[in-house]
């Protein structure tokens, strides 16, 4: 949103260009002021009350601000001063943070309410330009009476008799000084009221510009956040509804946001376990190639076997045919060579059994865990 600092700025270099140029005016600025240092001095203390209560409404919407975004960053509400503008928008929502949803009706509410508050703020402000104003006003009339009645005073002293001229020119100019007087009054006030009135003009300007700026970007927002009927919309809000059926179907929109938001949790629970299944899918495909694979080793292992018995049995003639011969080196030969396929063999089947219950376990585990993705499955579906 748009920080309030921006138009203080403007202020503060405003009031510098005049404070500027009422230096250079000093001495005439004076000399007009102790024509009535009375009613000037009003004018002059109510100027700067006007200064700074356009200074105070331009300040007062920084925490305000502050706790708006907050808001919107989803983040605590800064610590402070009482909310003077968004008080009752603040009651309203309450700990509704993050999941805000306002109907027209609301929001017409909450606006009228905000502008309302900166419409009270803002009349002050513009009194103070407009008594300025009625201040100068009153010291010129004042003024200007005074000179017309000590103007008819110097008329009527004047005569026309014997005296010197020298004389009634002296009884003149000092009957004159009486008018002069409240010109200088009449005048003096207009200037400081006047002048008064337009740099409290361009300030308050600033401040409304400030406040505008605030509530429209407030408005977008809010509208944001509004939920409009299906048949009527906003306009359904001049419609004379019975309170307990809006309340119901307030009561009935919130339910639907439930809803939904649960179904878009099951939804996502219900891909998360589908990916689960898919991923089970995979390793079991992979287990059966492998059981394939061991199946295919297991015939070719027994295909060997069975071309090994004529050979066994060969060799066992041989034995036997050999024990009548003298020939024990090859006799010794042969029984290692059995020997080590016997130890083969072994070999073979202790690792087909140990493969055989690898095998039998995973696939436990892997069930075992496709049971407990089925069951989470079932428990996050919505009755």
């Amino acid at each position: 949103m748009t920080r309030p600092s921006r138009y203080l700025v403007r202020m503060i270099l405003f009031l510098a260009a005049v404070a500027a140029v009422a230096a250079m005016l000093a001495a005439g600025l004076e000399q007009a002021f102790m024509a009535n240092p009375a009613l000037n001095g009003l004018i002059l203390g109510v100027f700067l009350l006007g200064i700074g209560l356009n200074f105070r409404q331009v300040l007062l919407l920084k925490p305000e601000v502050e706790w708006l975004e907050s808001w919107m960053r989803g983040q605590p509400a800064p610590s402070g001063g009482r909310l003077r503008l968004l008080g009752p928008m603040a009651g309203m929502l309450g700990e509704r943070q993050g999941r805000m949803s306002l109907s027209a009706m609301g929001l017409r509410s909450v606006l009228d309410s905000i502008g309302s508050r900166l419409d009270e703020s803002r009349e002050l402000a513009r009194y103070f330009v407009g008594l300025l104003i009625f201040l100068g006003l009153l010291g010129t009339f004042w003024g200007l009476s005074r000179t017309v009645g000590s103007v008819g005073e110097v008329i009527a002293s004047l005569s026309v008799g014997g005296d010197a001229a020298a004389a009634a020119f002296d009884r003149m100019k000092s009957g004159l000084e009486a008018p002069l007087a409240g010109m200088g009054t009449a005048f003096s006030t207009s200037l400081f009221g006047l002048a008064g009135s337009l740099v409290l003009g361009f300030l308050d300007l600033q401040a409304g510009q400030a406040q505008n700026s605030f509530y429209n970007e407030l408005e977008e927002w809010l509208a944001g956040q509004t939920r409009l009927g299906s048949s009527g919309g906003v306009a359904e809000g001049d419609q004379s509804v019975p309170a307990y059926i809006r309340a119901l179907l307030e009561q009935t929109a919130d339910s639907l946001d439930g809803l939904q938001r649960t179904i878009s949790r099951g939804e996502e629970s219900r891909i998360s376990a589908n990916s689960n299944i898919q991923s089970l899918n995979d390793r079991l495909s992979t287990l059966a190639d492998q059981m394939k694979v061991e199946q295919a080793l297991m015939l070719k292992l027994g295909e060997a076997q069975l071309e090994m018995r004529p050979l066994l049995a060969r060799l066992a003639e041989q034995s036997g045919v050999g024990a009548a011969v003298p020939t024990a080196g090859m006799d010794e030969v042969s029984r290692t060579h059995l020997r080590n396929l016997d130890v083969s063999m072994n070999r073979l089947v202790e690792l087909n059994a140990r493969s055989h219950d690898e095998l039998v376990g995973e696939l436990r585990a892997q069930f075992k865990l496709l049971a407990r993705t089925i069951a989470a499955l079932a428990e996050d579906q919505p009755e």
